[in-house]
């Protein structure tokens, strides 16, 4: 029934799903362990789930059960700089994504692609128009990765590589696309209001048949029935409220499209959504007013509205200065290169 009123609201008024339509999140188990104390990565198969920590000395994805218990640490000795998300492709590997920047001072950043049998490979990329600031990794079904940046003014860049990775390169990226997300009233995050358009991770279903991102406080759930995900961007997205996530990160789809977040913090809870992927299967008509996709193209809204946020002069101005802060606190392990 709930998926009835969503389909009525957007064909009436257009944009995206409305909180109301969305289901409520549910607890699934509770992350107690102290190992990871900075969850920003996540992705399941189902009957397991692997996780990483924001930044690190060193790689190591964590296979949980689905009571949130360690059952196994993959690790290798390769020092990373700031991994901040995580994605599982159909052939088993997992990518991690080396793309923090919070003081945009890195010359190149990383995928880290670590096979079945637990074999590294670096590939690393570099950005055609500077550094940016990078917590969203989705890769779509044919491998093929998709950057998605972190912007303040709620306007998240898109960028894919050029051609085949390199490894260890670099190999060039090319903005593909933006995402403009508007500001929420949903609770929850490190820095208050403007967390709701800060784009903090990404997650796409296995057959790569729906995608996601997600801010600190709320995750928008695409369909990208062909596969393609500069074309899902375009069109209008389920908007799942994620109230009261201290610092909320991680997203990721059970293959029977149930949407997982989670949050920093040890003793924060796994939550689930059950039926979010087919809600946005269901609801995802183009939106209006796009460009085609492309290089260089446009991405559809996000949001409550349309275009970037409308936010005072000086709420912009506090608003960089807090987040300049946290970005500032969270150096502290960070600073050695």
């Amino acid at each position: 029934m709930r998926w009835v009123v969503a389909l009525v609201f957007l064909a009436v008024f257009g944009g995206s799903v409305p909180a109301s339509a969305a289901e409520t999140p549910q607890p699934l188990c509770t992350m107690k362990d102290s190992r990871i104390g900075e969850l920003s990565g996540l992705v399941s198969d189902g009957s397991q789930l692997y996780a990483i920590n924001d930044g690190g000395s060193k790689v190591q994805v964590f296979v949980l059960g689905r009571d949130c218990k360690v059952q196994k640490v993959l690790t290798d000795k390769t020092d990373p700089f700031d991994v901040e998300d995580l994605a599982r492709t159909p052939d088993g590997r997992l990518w991690l994504s080396d793309t923090g920047d919070n003081q945009k001072g890195r010359l190149t950043v990383a995928l880290l692609e670590m096979s079945p049998q637990g074999k590294l490979t670096l590939h690393r990329l570099t950005y055609p128009d500077g550094q940016h600031d990078t917590e969203a990794l989705i890769m779509d079904k044919a491998g093929t990765p998709y950057l998605i940046t972190k912007d303040v003014l709620g306007e998240a860049r898109v960028y894919r590589p050029s051609g085949p990775l390199a490894s260890p390169g670099p190999t060039n990226l090319e903005k593909v696309g933006t995402v403009k997300i508007a500001t929420t009233d949903t609770q929850g995050g490190p820095v208050g209001s403007i967390g709701s358009v800060l784009v903090t991770g990404g997650a796409s279903m296995a057959d790569g048949s729906v995608i996601a991102l997600r801010t600190y406080t709320d995750a928008y759930v695409y369909a990208a029935p062909d596969g393609d995900v500069l074309a899902a961007l375009q069109r209008n997205p389920v908007r799942i409220p994620l109230p009261g996530e201290k610092q909320g990160e991680a997203i990721a789809f059970d293959p029977d499209g149930t949407l997982i977040s989670g949050s920093e913090g040890v003793g924060q809870p796994l939550r689930t959504v059950r039926g979010a992927a087919a809600m946005a299967a269901q609801s995802g008509a183009p939106a209006e007013g796009t460009t085609s996709t492309g290089t260089g193209a446009s991405a559809g809204s996000a949001g409550d509205g349309s275009g970037l946020p409308i936010l005072p002069a000086a709420g912009i101005t506090v608003a960089v200065v807090g987040l300049g802060w946290f970005g500032f606190s969270k150096l502290r392990r960070r600073t050695r290169r």
